[in-house]
């Protein structure tokens, strides 16, 4: 046997497809960037004051726990802060909870068109990753039980999904974790809850406080801190034990830790991009759907539209390039090829978007 010239990546590392981000336009190009998710009104002026009194103290290493962010949301979320963990962006405490909870020969199930993070998480940490078809762009709660073996250790759920804007009610979620074994971890991704407008939805925080084997992961990055990178969960004690003991003892920079907890409780500039997303998404929706276009419903903080075929998406992204507007294409990443996810971005941003998609011609 040949002895390697090289280090050689531990097995399976190298069959996972890498993480593909949206496109941010061609460089020195005037585009208005619609394929991150990011909040179209910035961030809240108390957190930008917050971040910047932090350059004041760069010498200082963060506070480990993250404890004046942990109390903020303890603050207003009614959460004991000590079932809080931060994290540097919600990836962050999903790739700890995968390390955690998932080894060789283990299973995690997702649905079909979860997340591109989960495989990625999933597979670095041994296990295989089982992926569940979908009830039209749904995640469906009889399929995802039906895939659970005794090798299943972790359920994979974001709740609104990306990248199609569905959800779950929180009946659905129930039935779906009253059904799981004990020892399998349901992980809620609510990484969109903040723009979620369904009477019938939850965070997932409940279920949390009645179970053991239930996790809620959240982030700031969609409510205007995505360069901060600050995600946060709460778990039950035994979950947010083992995880203490493989997290990085600063995962959490100060500027971050600090901006996170003034937009926290910045209530007023949260609701007014609540309202903001609502109102465009709603508008964004109702002017797409027809015109050889679906719109699936979504309580996201952006929109999928459906095309009749892969070529129309193609030639719709190219258009609105052109036009100077930079959307999703989710084929190489969800296999979703016919579709294009639309950030909601200002209200300029949407009635340009609209109307280049509705001018659009048949195909040639």
């Amino acid at each position: 046997m040949t002895a390697p010239t090289r280090p050689i990546p531990q097995p399976g590392i190298l069959d996972i497809a890498p993480y593909l981000p949206g496109k941010s336009g061609a460089p020195g190009s005037k585009t208005v960037k619609l394929s991150a998710n990011e909040s179209p009104l910035g961030a809240s002026p108390k957190a930008i004051a917050a971040f910047a009194a932090a350059a004041q103290h760069l010498e200082i290493y963060p506070e480990g726990s993250s404890r004046l962010l942990r109390e903020a949301l303890g603050e207003v979320h009614g959460i004991d802060p000590a079932r809080i963990i931060c994290g540097n962006g919600s990836d962050d405490l999903l790739h700890l909870l995968a390390q955690t909870y998932l080894g060789e020969g283990d299973e995690a199930v997702m649905n079909r068109y979860g997340f591109s993070v989960y495989p990625i998480i999933t597979m670095a940490a041994g296990a295989k990753i089982v992926m569940v078809d979908e009830t039209d762009y749904t995640a469906d709660v009889d399929a995802l039980l039906a895939a659970v073996t005794e090798r299943t250790k972790v359920i994979w759920l974001a709740n609104p999904n990306n990248p199609t804007g569905t959800y779950l009610s929180d009946a659905e979620v129930r039935r779906l974790h009253a059904a799981l074994r004990p020892d399998i971890l349901l992980v809620i991704d609510s990484a969109y809850a903040e723009y979620v407008t369904a009477a019938d939805y939850s965070v997932g925080l409940d279920l949390v406080g009645e179970a053991e084997n239930v996790v809620m992961v959240r982030t700031f990055s969609k409510m205007g801190l995505a360069a901060a990178r600050i995600g946060w969960m709460v778990a039950p004690d035994h979950v947010n034990d083992a995880i203490h003991r493989i997290r990085g003892p600063f995962n959490v920079n100060l500027p971050a830790q600090l901006a996170g907890a003034a937009a926290t409780r910045d209530v007023e500039f949260n609701e007014k991009l609540r309202e903001h997303n609502a109102k465009w998404r709603e508008w964004l929706t109702s002017e797409l759907s027809g015109n050889a276009m679906r719109v699936l419903p979504s309580q996201a903080n952006f929109i999928l539209v459906l095309f009749p075929d892969a070529e129309t998406a193609t030639r719709a992204f190219e258009t609105l390039m052109a036009g100077g507007y930079v959307v999703r294409e989710v084929g190489k990443s969800y296999d979703i090829h016919n579709g294009l996810r639309i950030s909601i971005g200002s209200e300029d941003a949407m009635r340009g978007v609209a109307k280049i998609l509705k001018s659009m011609g048949p195909a040639q």
